[in-house]
């Protein structure tokens, strides 16, 4: 097994861990869980860099690189709706985003169309990633910066969910139309 894989595997390897110190009720909990979700977060760019840069793209990457991300993303998003820290709403949206767009990209490659991660998604997928970590950081934030950063950010996260969401299935439409659908 390559190093992008075993990355890929450890990151799925930390969310457990993620989710059992982000439910524990000692003060720093919260701070040791937003570092393994970084440390989870960061091993997904370095995977796929590493893959791209040594030439070790393999099918176990393409299938597994892009379920640990959004396990990652959801089990974080879940336990902020547990902790109270988000609205259910906003992440029943960015997680039903991940499913129809997963779904979208398994018809698409069902007719020979691979779709590619666009730079919509990769903007989109770092908001995640900053809303995620500021909304377990808000209190701290807002006691720092007197703004509410963490509402600002996951903001910026739906309207980038939204938008990349809409950008795939129009470009998917715009290629499968050609084959007949």
């Amino acid at each position: 097994m390559n190093l992008p894989n075993r990355l890929t595997l450890a990151r799925v390897f930390l969310i457990p861990l993620f989710l059992l110190i982000a439910s524990l009720k000692y003060r720093y909990a919260d701070c040791l869980a937003v570092v393994i979700f970084v440390l989870g977060a960061a091993t997904d760019g370095l995977d796929g860099y590493l893959a791209r840069k040594n030439n070790q793209v393999t099918l176990l990457g393409k299938f597994m690189d892009p379920l640990a991300d959004k396990i990652l993303v959801s089990a974080a998003l879940i336990t902020l709706v547990e902790m109270g820290r988000l609205s259910g709403w906003i992440a029943v949206l960015i997680i039903g985003r991940e499913f129809a767009v997963t779904g979208l990209r398994t018809v698409a490659a069902a007719e020979g169309v691979i779709l590619s991660a666009s730079s919509l998604g990769k903007i989109k997928t770092v908001t995640q990633i900053v809303a995620i970590v500021a909304a377990f950081a808000g209190d701290y934030l807002y006691d720092f910066l007197h703004l509410p950063i963490a509402g600002i950010a996951m903001a910026c996260a739906v309207l980038f969910t939204v938008w990349s969401g809409f950008d795939y299935f129009i470009r998917t439409w715009k290629m499968l139309k050609k084959d007949g659908y």
